[in-house]
């Protein structure tokens, strides 16, 4: 008996602890590396044209990168079932954030989507989509029958989502808006609503789409110059041109770091929106492909936590693990789509890459709550949250 105790206790010391998913945070850090060398290319004329510091973007990329990943480690700590408490508050600050923002906001390129805090921006837009995530997700959990075969608890969801959205467009920001809609439209999905509302849905986001591009005279100048952006190469094709010279400057294995001629004043946003554009003709074909497999890589692992958890029953972190997939997908086609001519051009930041605090911050946070989420189903402490 004695020797059964005594295994017991062996066995009980020498039982090891699972870790954090180790991959995840090794693509993120990977993705953090070639931000950082990317920026310290791509912002070199455009930081010494502005400020007179070259190094200015880069320095600050370098702080920002540093206070994400302690924020990341910070918010795996969390367990995933506060921010099922917190959402609605979290959603209800942003909600106020976006109407400060149109009231007090900085205006840039006739956009008011920044809250001047001093030594940075604030964008409450970033913000709101993981907030959304997480408010949207337990809203899914809560009414879960309504949403599947009830009307009504589908018409809601679409309700919130146009409220969200006019303040959005108000700034404007049309490619937040479209993120958010994706989101919403992914938790339905995976959420179990019928096919006929859900197409239903689809035609009405569609439509309201292609009404908002109509009724502004600079949203259908860059559809029809993505159509064919030579047609006005020097004023609305600008960007767009330049963009595709990029890439084909670069061809499969590039030009080199620091060698690309179009980030020397050529190419607008050359270290934010257009950060692909740099580092295909730096990097080539390449180095594009590496990114886009890193990128991926964290959503593919993002849609197997959450089919792993919803296969068992309809769970919150599961709804969360999900949302921030189609987040982060939908950011990453729509930037490179919009840098390579496959889409109108959008405003819309490369996850992990692009210059800024506000976006990188939220990616860091979002893929902390992956690595937790991830983390507790293996340790088998989701708990049990009371949905009713």
């Amino acid at each position: 008996m004695e020797m059964v105790m005594r295994s017991g206790k062996l066995m009980s010391q020498k039982a090891p602890r699972l870790p954090f998913d180790r991959s995840l945070i090794f693509a993120c850090v990977l993705l953090l590396l070639i931000s950082i060398v990317l920026i310290s290319s791509a912002s070199v004329q455009e930081a010494y044209t502005s400020t007179g510091d070259q190094y200015f973007y880069l320095k600050r990329q370098v702080i920002f990168c540093g206070v994400g990943l302690v924020w990341f480690f910070l918010m795996v700590t969390i367990p995933s079932a506060t921010w099922f408490n917190l959402s609605w508050y979290l959603m209800a600050v942003v909600g106020v954030l976006l109407i400060v923002v149109l009231l007090v906001g900085r205006e840039i390129n006739d956009a008011k989507r920044w809250l001047d805090l001093g030594p940075v921006n604030l964008q409450p837009a970033e913000f709101l989509k993981l907030f959304w995530i997480l408010f949207f997700s337990r809203y899914t959990c809560r009414q879960i029958v309504k949403v599947r075969y009830q009307i009504r608890g589908f018409l809601i969801p679409m309700g919130m989502m146009t409220v969200v959205g006019i303040l959005l467009l108000l700034q404007p920001d049309f490619g937040s808006t479209v993120v958010i809609a994706a989101i919403t439209m992914g938790i339905l999905f995976v959420g179990g609503a019928g096919i006929i509302k859900y197409l239903c849905a689809g035609l009405f986001l569609a439509l309201t789409g292609g009404l908002l591009i109509l009724v502004q005279p600079y949203r259908l100048s860059r559809v029809l110059s993505f159509l064919d952006p030579w047609q006005d190469r020097f004023d609305t094709g600008y960007q767009l041109t330049n963009s595709l010279m990029a890439f084909g400057q670069g061809g499969f294995w590039g030009e080199g770091l620091g060698h690309s001629v179009h980030k020397l004043g050529y190419l607008p946003e050359a270290h934010t929106d257009f950060v692909m554009a740099i580092m295909g003709e730096e990097f080539g074909f390449f180095g594009v492909s590496c990114v886009i497999f890193i990128e991926f890589f964290i959503v593919v692992k993002a849609v197997l936590i959450a089919l792993r958890i919803l296969r068992q029953r309809s769970q919150y972190q599961g709804y969360v693990a999900f949302g921030v997939a189609v987040m982060l997908c939908v950011q990453t086609v729509i930037n490179i789509g919009a840098a390579s001519g496959a889409l109108p051009t959008k405003g819309l930041t490369l996850p992990f890459i692009s210059y800024g605090g506000s976006s990188l911050v939220v990616c860091m946070w979002a893929l902390a709550l992956l690595v937790r989420i991830d983390y507790e189903w293996r340790s088998h402490k989701l708990g049990n949250l009371k949905y009713s």
